[in-house]
């Protein structure tokens, strides 16, 4: 794990000068989101990485599934929290939860990772709302096995923001709502059109695999009589 960088270390070391403790009167585990950022603003180094360690791991598997790289999605996990204290402004508990901020700050840093590597990302937007079908078995088996090579190979060439959708509803199991909020849709209708040209390039890309699978079955079950 990437060493973590304590930007609020000037003011831990005032409030030792005036004699008063950053020391939390509850255990860290026991306190709300807010509570530990309010306390980590103000200098308190272990409620800082309290959030640190609650959130990281879940943030950089994310990141890791955007980006495909264990370097960049390591570099957008730890930035999505310096950004956090580096600039307080931004997050405001009562829009959103701590865990939202967090997954749309990581989400924004894989995009403009995305635009650097190729000018400007193929976001492929969508001005219809098809309606979700029901997941079919085979795909459903196959989105549940994530180090089939196949798969990831698959979710990988989807654009940009049907992968994202994708992966924060079928991987992190968030809510639509919750991920309109994150990618900043403008209803949940986007995020179900995203969703639906997601699982359909899907059922595309995986349909050779699929048919081969269900082929080499049929031939097992013949022999097998």
């Amino acid at each position: 794990m990437r060493a973590v960088i304590h930007p609020w270390k000037p003011a831990r070391q005032a409030a030792a000068a005036t004699g008063k403790s950053s020391t939390p009167i509850l255990p860290d585990e026991f306190l709300t989101d807010e509570a530990l950022l309010e306390r980590a603003r103000g200098g308190d180094e272990r409620s800082f990485l309290t959030l640190y360690e609650r959130y990281h791991g879940r943030m950089y598997r994310f990141a890791y599934r955007l980006l495909n790289s264990s370097a960049l999605a390591e570099d957008a996990a730890h930035d999505c929290f310096l950004s956090l204290i580096k600039g307080p402004e931004r997050f405001d508990p009562s829009r959103a939860s701590l865990r939202t901020y967090l997954y749309a700050a990581v989400r924004n840093l894989a995009l403009k990772q995305f635009r650097r590597q190729s000018g400007e990302a193929a976001l492929d937007e969508c001005a219809i709302e098809p309606r979700l079908p029901e997941a079919q078995q085979p795909l459903g088996q196959l989105l549940a096995a994530e180090l089939a090579e196949v798969v990831r190979g698959a979710i990988e060439s989807l654009p940009p923001l049907q992968r994202e959708a994708l992966v924060l509803f079928e991987y992190e199991e968030l809510s639509l709502i919750e991920i309109a909020e994150i990618v900043g849709a403008a209803d949940v209708g986007t995020v179900k059109a995203r969703l639906w040209r997601a699982r359909e390039g899907l059922r595309r890309t995986l349909a050779p695999y699929l048919q081969a699978r269900g082929d080499a079955s049929s031939s097992s079950s013949r022999k097998k009589r």
